[in-house]
């Protein structure tokens, strides 16, 4: 039998039943995408990634090497972050990130042991485009210089991939402390409110505390003024490799730190 143009409208209308099914699912999927994408701040730490325990991909550095985060710890416990390596030349807080991530209590513990691979394996200061990552945050950010220069903060704050992967893994995990391992200095140096972190994590590890204000451009300075209810600061460890007893003492000054960190939060 022909079918009548009415009967093949009315063969194609979706149902009125079909149409609200189709739209309660799409709403639903735009409502998940944006918790994803904009947690509330009403809570009191945003849900991590869902990574059990580890490794997550962050991405991948200007010259194609992965950027990884590992997960370890306990994830009921206070939001670690550590940050091995920001400079390719100072690579020490690497054997550190790696005895971290075998930790199985404690601290809900995020470990990225190089945010700089391209210049770790060139064993240059600058990523593979000459900047400075540590020069290279938004925070009383000045530009100036040229690619290569020892301090280059880049063409603008947040230029590089590698500052700008750190960043959305801050902003994502919003940790209660950040702990960024550098050398040669042998101190720990921390600033406004992350200074009593740092005392009682350079008492942990025996090493002497710097009190001074943060370079410009720096991670700690961004963190300390976009996350001010965290702790962010730098262990300059001293120069050369680490023996396994120091590595042990930074392993033990994290977890005493963010031990009572977790206790002064439930007091």
């Amino acid at each position: 039998m022909p079918t009548t143009a009415a009967g093949l409208a009315n063969r194609h209308r979706p149902s009125r039943q079909r149409r609200s099914a189709k739209s309660a699912v799409l709403i639903a999927a735009l409502l998940l995408f944006a918790l994803e994408l904009f947690p509330s701040s009403s809570a009191s730490a945003p849900a991590a990634p869902v990574v059990a325990s580890g490794s997550l991909r962050l991405g991948r550095s200007e010259d194609g090497r992965p950027i990884v985060a590992l997960r370890s710890g306990d994830p009921r416990g206070t939001r670690v972050l550590v940050i091995g390596c920001v400079h390719g030349d100072e690579g020490a807080g690497i054997a550190v990130a790696r005895a971290l991530a075998r930790v199985h209590s404690g601290p809900d513990l995020w470990i990225v042991p190089d945010l700089n691979p391209d210049g770790y394996a060139r064993g240059t200061r600058q990523n593979a485009r000459g900047v400075d990552l540590n020069a290279n945050w938004s925070s009383q950010w000045r530009g100036g210089g040229r690619p290569w220069d020892t301090y280059y903060p880049g063409p603008y704050p947040f230029s590089e991939r590698e500052t700008r992967i750190g960043r959305d893994l801050i902003l994502r995990l919003r940790p209660r402390l950040t702990v960024w391992f550098h050398q040669h200095l042998n101190l720990v140096w921390a600033w406004g409110p992350s200074s009593d972190a740092g005392r009682v994590y350079a008492r942990a590890a025996r090493m002497r505390f710097y009190h001074h204000p943060w370079l410009q451009g720096t991670a700690t300075n961004w963190q300390n003024h976009h996350l001010p209810v965290s702790a962010s600061f730098t262990v300059e460890l001293p120069a050369g490799s680490l023996s396994s007893l120091q590595v042990r003492r930074q392993v033990q000054a994290v977890l005493r730190l963010a031990s009572a960190l977790h206790g002064s939060a439930h007091a």
